[in-house]
């Protein structure tokens, strides 16, 4: 049987940190993207090691996934490393959160608004960049019949938070993304899906404003009286992951304890 591999987009911490461990751990190799200064390399390393001591290969990059050339530089060395392992691809986890949080207008008084610039690299590194994985990984033939793609998404897709604006607008796209990728890529036997997890504690929600208050509404809401954790996450995709959900494509999945639904 050829040896699983599992590429990773934002590897480095919260849900695809988790994830890694836990496909790792499952009999996957690992490859990973990240984008980390120096100060982020021991957290990169300590990933590497519970990956390699679990008995697979952990190819961790720092690249900027979003960027044309560094993407290939990436596909070029997954390519090789799937060669040189006799292996597959099964799955790919699109989880950047990388964007602006800026208001769409400046509030009263101020002047301090998202930027044409900051609105378009926000859309195209949480959503579009999907749709750019996904060609390129097809034109490499490393995305065969049984492979499945996941793409992180939140309920500010549908909801509004102070300065989420651009980040919303990204979500809801990526969204979309997935529905249309669900139908085009059904032929290859290619399965897609939206992860919406509840409201983790990662690094990417710190960075938005009001996150302790995000936080204590969710807490408030979740029938589990905890919030969601990248865990609770990477060992759904797992189980979503087999050969069983083959006919599950082009959803948005929620994985967060029922806390969407209770008031």
């Amino acid at each position: 049987m050829s040896e699983p591999w599992a590429l990773i987009l934002g590897v480095s911490s919260g849900f695809g940190a988790a994830t890694a461990r836990a496909f790792s751990a499952a009999g996957h190799h690992i490859c990973g993207v990240h984008l980390d200064r120096r100060s982020g390399q021991p957290r990169v390393d300590a990933l590497a090691r519970d990956i390699t001591q679990a008995g697979r290969r952990a190819l961790l990059l720092n690249r900027n996934a979003a960027d044309d050339a560094q993407r290939g530089e990436v596909i070029a060395a997954l390519r090789e490393a799937i060669a040189e392992s006799d292996g597959r691809l099964v799955m790919v986890m699109h989880s950047l959160a990388f964007g602006s949080l800026q208001p769409l207008v400046p509030a009263k008084g101020e002047r301090q608004a998202v930027t044409r610039r900051q609105l378009e690299m926000t859309m195209d590194v949480m959503a579009n960049s999907l749709v750019y994985w996904v060609q390129d990984l097809l034109a490499a033939e490393l995305l065969g019949r049984g492979a499945r793609i996941y793409a992180m998404t939140s309920t500010g897709s549908r909801m509004v938070w102070n300065r989420y604006g651009p980040v919303s607008a990204a979500k809801a796209a990526l969204e979309s993304h997935v529905r249309q990728l669900c139908l085009e890529l059904a032929p290859r036997g290619v399965t897609i899906n939206a992860i919406m997890a509840g409201v983790t504690r990662t690094p990417a929600l710190a960075k938005i404003p009001d996150a302790d208050q995000i936080e204590t509404r969710a807490l408030g809401r979740n029938p589990h009286d905890r919030l969601t954790r990248p865990e609770d996450v990477a060992d759904c995709l797992l189980e979503l992951s087999r050969s069983g959900t083959r006919w599950m494509t082009g959803n948005v999945i929620r994985v967060d304890g029922g806390e969407d639904f209770c008031a």
